[in-house]
């Protein structure tokens, strides 16, 4: 690894061809000074990042490429989607989507070594790709990025350059959790019990789910990502000390990050092995809990996509249901609210008429009650969904459409 200045890396950025494949560290570790620094010394480039936020290159010569969309992508005029599983994410670096650039955060090195600190996802496989192919790893190293272990360690002779700086890391705002939420995450938590093991994402249906998990006992962690909720479990003695938390990326406040600096309680993994659902189904009482934007009379789930516009990705649903369903004693859940405020629509309808996300988990939960989906009839499904889940505005034309599906 070779300490260079801002000059020296803008001067390097010149070997790098036109149109080069830019991957880059996505969700709140985006290193964005030297990100700043590659935009202004390339005229074009693909930049390839997961979940990117706001405040990434956005001009004209930059092309957004992702599996999973974010906020800073999400209305891009140069969006470039590629559909693939979060857990298959790294076979494309390997095949199809060859990264010529890799843009990490790291921590500061500690003995020959470096942290990738809050975000380790498909980073090992990117870098992996780059140098095999000759390509440039560039670390943007800050004291302030938490050493974390597992896969997030990383030789200092895997970076080839290194800027040093300073400088906060970004926090989500914290969801907040209204009834609907509170509801919805109380019929979740109901459903897991003491000595199950966790996959959850973000927002306030998750948060107020695990908030309702904090008298349980013997709880483990086996997720993509984690978030202050769970720090917050640890605090209540309610997680398995035995067993060390395991995910991919972090999601949260500086005292999540205070609380994974040099904490071996924590491996960070790369998203092929923590997403691997037959690495998934091997935890007994593996509980999935993801939410959508739709689900249909047939429990076919869309979380993906607006009016036939991407909106997110597949993520880890997909992974996550498969490997719940078939862990022994598993759930695989999806929990949403029954009515969309913005679009002021309901959210359980007769067919979904986007591309599937997912289909038939094992039940799917809303503030009005629990459809017990896996192994029912599809017309008991469809039964369920409507006297359970759906909105009570909507009902009465659901049974309609279901007839009309003959699904009842």
């Amino acid at each position: 690894m070779r300490l260079v200045s801002e000059t020296q890396l803008g001067v390097l950025s010149s070997t790098i061809p036109v149109d080069a494949r830019v991957v880059c560290s996505g969700n709140f570790a985006t290193p964005h000074h030297v990100l700043g620094i590659i935009d202004k010394s390339l005229e074009s480039y693909r930049l390839n990042m997961l979940n990117a936020q706001n405040g990434i290159p956005d001009r004209p010569g930059v092309v957004h490429e992702t599996s999973f969309v974010g906020p800073g992508m999400r209305r891009s005029p140069r969006l470039s989607y590629i559909p693939c599983r979060l857990s298959l994410v790294p076979q494309l670096f390997r095949t199809s989507s060859p990264p010529d650039l890799v843009l990490v955060h790291t921590s500061t090195p500690q003995e020959g070594t470096l942290s990738l600190g809050t975000e380790v996802n498909v980073l090992p496989a990117a870098i992996e790709a780059a140098r095999g192919r000759g390509g440039i790893v560039i670390a943007q190293v800050n004291p302030r990025m938490p050493f974390t272990y597992g896969d997030a360690v990383i030789s200092a002779d895997l970076i080839d350059y290194a800027i040093e700086v300073d400088q906060d890391l970004g926090s989500p705002t914290a969801p907040s959790i209204d009834d609907a939420s509170r509801q919805i995450g109380d019929l979740v938590a109901a459903r897991v019990g003491d000595g199950s093991t966790l996959q959850l994402g973000i927002g306030a249906i998750p948060d107020a789910a695990l908030r309702g998990l904090a008298e349980r006992r013997g709880l483990r962690i086996w997720s993509e990502l984690i978030s202050d909720r769970v720090l917050e479990l640890e605090q209540r003695g309610a997680l398995d000390h035995d067993v060390p938390v395991t995910a991919s990326f972090l999601f949260g406040s500086a005292d999540l990050h205070a609380w994974v600096h040099r904490n071996r309680r924590v491996r960070m993994l790369r998203t092929e092995t923590t997403n691997d659902p037959a690495r998934i189904r091997a935890h007994d009482l593996m509980v999935s809990i993801n939410s959508a934007l739709q689900v249909d009379l047939y429990a076919q789930v869309n979380a993906t996509r607006i009016n036939g516009r991407i909106y997110s990705g597949f993520g880890g649903q997909t992974d996550f249901i498969v490997g719940a369903l078939h862990s022994r004693g598993g759930q695989a859940l999806i929990a949403l609210r029954s009515w969309h405020p913005r679009a002021d629509c309901s959210t359980i309808v007769p067919m979904v008429e986007e591309p599937v996300t997912s289909f038939q988990p094992t039940a799917v939960a809303t503030e009005n009650g629990v459809a017990e989906i896996f192994g029912k009839s599809e017309r008991a499904q469809a039964a369920d969904m409507i006297k359970h889940a759906a909105h009570p505005r909507v009902r009465e034309e659901l049974w309609e459409e279901a007839a009309a599906l003959g699904l009842a």
